[in-house]
């Protein structure tokens, strides 16, 4: 059962992260984004995976891990990005 819970858990989290990716793309800035937190987001998610490998619980739930960890490699790419726009905005002004 607990399986059932930390996949619920992982897919409600993996389901905002698309959304935030998407927002943060749109916006073209990334005056409102907070590196630090997306950096810790992303050593949770290693640390998860971490875990189930050591005990050797490899089953689907690594596989929603691997989903949202990519997922978080995906917002700090648009991070960055939008760091390069708002440095040439700045720069044109």
């Amino acid at each position: 059962m607990n399986l059932v819970f930390e996949t619920i858990m992982l897919l409600c989290f993996g389901l905002s992260w698309p959304i935030n990716v998407i927002k943060a793309y749109q916006a073209r800035t990334a005056k409102s984004t907070s590196l630090p937190f997306i950096l810790l987001i992303f050593v949770g998610y290693i640390a998860g995976i971490i875990a189930k490998l050591i005990t050797h619980q490899i089953n689907y739930v690594l596989i929603v891990y691997l989903l949202n960890l990519a997922i978080v490699l995906v917002n700090i790419g648009v991070y960055f990005r939008n760091t390069a726009l708002d440095k040439k905005a700045e720069a044109l002004n």
